[in-house]
């Protein structure tokens, strides 16, 4: 029975299937392991970071797009906010933020 629904990074993602043993889950995590860019301890802290930037208009589905596509620039940004529309300054603050972590 599914209790509730979170979004989870990749990162995430490989964290809890590494605690399943079976083969299917093995092989998922190895999938995931090829786009992983960040450890789980930097996920974790680049998720907090970008919470503690205090912006309203982004939820954590975003933030879980940011941390497992870490964006470089403007286009990046709106690729992952194509629902909400950012100010320049906004997107200037997550790509100072994402800029720490890669």
């Amino acid at each position: 029975m599914i209790k509730s629904i979170e979004p989870v990074n990749l990162v995430e993602v490989r964290e809890i299937l590494s605690k399943i043993d079976s083969e299917k889950a093995k092989d998922i995590a190895g999938f995931t392991k090829k786009f992983n860019k960040l450890a789980i301890n930097e996920a974790k802290k680049l998720e907090e970071e970008i919470e503690n930037l205090g912006l309203l208009k982004i939820k954590k589905h975003h933030i879980v797009k940011i941390v497992d596509i870490l964006p470089v620039d403007t286009e990046d940004i709106h690729k992952i906010f194509i629902d909400v529309s950012l100010d320049q300054n906004e997107i200037t603050q997550l790509l100072e933020v994402v800029k720490k972590y890669l």
